[in-house]
């Protein structure tokens, strides 16, 4: 493929999905990620494209929201290896809320081998992978479908997760960064995802390495709220996505990078690879009287069950 073809299907995935890692990038076009680096560079001189933190993105500085085949088909990989690792974070018995995304869809699928799981969910890829689940129970917002990601958005999925609380919530999102957190594209899916975030007592972000460094519109989960974090191993060249890592880690966040190796989860604690500030957990750090209600709660086996009880009185409503 000649280079004038080669930019031309790079700007074209670029266009079609706001944001593309080299790698998939050099995957598609069939050559290494040095020369798809070349043509990254070449596009941007020309104001087409921006470079970002191992990937390219939409020129103008935010991002935009992808559609679901497109999202489907990036970092498969490294989505898949984030999965089995956030997998291994969820007990039997517990209750947990799931919000949208590729990444999410695929915990679901491996959730589903959890027994006496519950499951809150506004996706409806979420709760489809775990409609054949036996010994998983779904509970589902309401709300109004946005058809992009398949979700439940709106002041019905908001109203349906007041009063609820849960174990952890996992979420995924289009952007992540040290100084905002987690963020996206879409206003809807955003306030959605805050209304799951109250909800439970720990939050765990899932995002590739493609997202670290990328910031969107609207702040979903700001950095000081986020627990633990769970990616993918940034490639060697990507000194910035690794700095953004050693930056969420110094603010407390929890970082596990999958594929590491270790016998917890198949994940690597960056607490093992690069010096962090040892923090206290989220649940911890927020202030208010949110916080002394948890520190000061009832025994965790009491929770759980009142846990279980309240999403079951939700389901009946």
């Amino acid at each position: 493929m000649f280079a004038a073809e080669r930019r031309q299907l790079i700007l074209e995935m670029v266009r079609a999905n706001g944001a593309v890692s080299l790698r998939e990038l050099a995957r598609v076009v069939q050559t290494s990620e040095v020369t798809v680096r070349r043509d990254v560079r070449a596009l941007e001189a020309e104001g087409l494209l921006d470079r970002r933190h191992g990937g390219a993105v939409l020129p103008g500085g935010f991002t935009r929201e992808s559609g679901f085949p497109q999202k489907s088909h990036l970092a498969t990989a490294e989505k898949t290896a984030i999965a089995d690792v956030a997998a291994g974070l969820v007990e039997e018995g517990e209750a947990v809320v799931v919000g949208a995304g590729t990444t999410t869809q695929e915990l679901a699928r491996r959730l589903a081998r959890v027994p006496g799981l519950t499951v809150v969910t506004n996706s409806l890829l979420v709760a489809q992978a775990l409609a054949h689940a036996n010994r998983v129970e779904v509970v589902m917002t309401g709300g109004t479908l946005r058809g992009s990601n398949y979700a439940l958005v709106g002041s019905g999925a908001e109203q349906s997760l007041q009063g609820l609380r849960v174990s952890r919530a996992f979420l995924s999102g289009s952007g992540l960064t040290a100084e905002r957190g987690l963020s996206t594209s879409n206003m809807l899916s955003a306030s959605v995802d805050r209304a799951l975030v109250q909800a439970a007592a720990e939050v765990v972000v899932l995002a590739d390495h493609t997202k670290l460094g990328t910031d969107t519109m609207f702040q979903t989960v700001p950095t000081d709220v986020i627990t633990r974090l769970v990616t993918d191993e940034p490639p060697a060249h990507d000194d910035r996505a690794g700095t953004e890592l050693q930056a969420l880690a110094d603010q407390g966040v929890q970082i596990t990078v999958a594929g590491g190796g270790s016998a917890s989860g198949g994940g690597e604690s960056m607490a093992g690879r690069r010096p962090r500030r040892e923090s206290p957990l989220p649940v911890q750090r927020r202030g208010g009287p949110t916080a002394q209600l948890r520190s000061a709660g009832p025994p965790l086996h009491e929770q759980q069950a009142g846990e279980r009880a309240r999403v079951a009185d939700m389901r009946r409503r």
